[in-house]
């Protein structure tokens, strides 16, 4: 098995950005990522960037996942949503045991997506029955496995609880083949990630494919990547995407103002207004982006140095900081968007499905402005010597 170097994954993202490029609108037209495109991340191993490498994975640190969406969705944000919510699927895998876990990702196409969490799993012996249906799966139309996050009902109808008496949920696994797919995802944004939702009925569930996720005491892997609960990688490598989707957005125009001259009126590049809101948007993005590099390094730095697992401040910081990353991504991608003026509105340039897709981006459970009530109220309640903002 040749070993996937992290090194290489935001080379690899980089080379493919003409093929992304050529086939976007095709994307954007079927709502679905192309087989070309599907080919080209599974060949280049661009899926399996967090796989544990004792599966052929590259267990890249998170910055490199990062960088790897982020240099994506400069191309196309569908594209890099989809690569981003199935790499951190496949974290999974380090809750399963080892048999189980080579049967998921046996093979390099081997691609795991799940849906909203929801919905029971009746307790059965050696396993569990499931029915049901969960949405928002992105990625299901490349998908060779599926998951889904479910509470387990005990025999006599009450839910399996915790030694701590909360609910006990569990991610069980199955083919793709055994569920049922529903075209549901017609949407203004992200159109081309295709996420669909899919159901089950009566499917036998076996014991080995039901893992905890982001629970200490059932991870089998010793690496910091999966000391790093998903719901955060997933937070820093949305943020990734909106800040590729921005930095596209800002050059289209900024190349447009150099050029552009309208009717009676000076060339774009000599207006004031523009040279000021084109000067006020890269400050603004290159300062997101160095904040959640900043946050995601620090945190990074902790989970290499000590086996601790994250603390709440720095869970907390890294809820703001992707938070407040795809906020500012979504401002500079509005300021582009209106200094390109008509030509923005028009779908041969490259403005208006980056506008939609970051407004898609900006709706999405990362983005939520409750994470800042949450951040704030911790702020508030600390006690006095530990009162300086998450990360500060």
């Amino acid at each position: 098995m040749n070993e996937l170097r992290p090194i290489d994954l935001v080379a690899r993202a980089q080379a493919l950005a003409p093929l992304i490029t050529r086939e976007a609108d095709e994307i954007e037209r079927t709502r679905r990522l192309t087989q070309p495109i599907v080919s080209a991340l599974i060949d280049g191993g661009l899926y399996r960037a967090l796989l544990p490498k004792t599966l052929g994975g590259a267990e890249a640190p998170i910055e490199t996942f990062m960088q790897m969406l982020e240099e994506i969705a400069k191309a196309d944000a569908s594209t890099a949503w989809c690569l981003g919510q199935c790499s951190v699927c496949a974290m999974i895998a380090a809750y399963l045991d080892a048999d189980t876990a080579r049967k998921v990702f046996a093979a390099p196409n081997d691609i795991l997506a799940w849906g909203s969490v929801g919905g029971e799993v009746q307790a059965v012996p050696g396993g569990y029955r499931a029915t049901g249906r969960w949405e928002f799966a992105s990625g299901v139309r490349q998908a060779s496995w599926l998951g889904a996050h479910v509470h387990i009902v005990e025999a006599d109808g009450t839910r399996r609880l915790g030694t701590n008496g909360a609910p006990v949920v569990r991610t069980i696994l199955f083919p793709v083949s055994s569920a049922a797919l529903h075209d549901v995802w017609n949407v203004v944004g992200l159109k081309g990630t295709g996420t669909d939702s899919y159901s089950v009925d009566g499917l036998f569930i076996p014991e080995a494919f039901a893992a905890p996720r982001d629970e200490a005491p059932g991870r089998r892997e010793t690496g910091p990547l999966y000391r790093l609960p998903t719901m955060y990688a997933y937070g820093l490598g949305f943020g990734a995407v909106a800040l590729g989707v921005a930095r596209a957005t800002l050059d289209a125009a900024v190349a447009l103002a150099r050029g552009k001259q309208s009717f009676g009126l000076n060339p774009m590049r000599d207006s004031t207004a523009v040279q000021a809101s084109i000067g006020r948007a890269e400050a603004q993005l290159r300062s997101a982006r160095a904040y959640l590099y900043a946050t995601a390094a620090d945190v990074w730095r902790d989970l290499t140095d000590r086996s601790d697992e994250l603390s709440e401040q720095q869970r907390l910081a890294l809820r703001l900081a992707a938070t407040w990353t795809i906020h500012q991504a979504t401002a500079v991608t509005d300021a582009a968007y209106h200094m390109a003026g008509s030509t923005a509105v028009l779908s041969k340039y490259p403005f208006e499905r980056r506008f939609r897709d970051m407004h898609a981006i900006a709706q999405q459970l990362q983005a939520r402005d409750a994470h800042y009530e949450t951040v704030g109220l911790a702020i508030l309640t600390a006690k006095p010597d530990a009162s300086a903002p998450p990360g500060a």
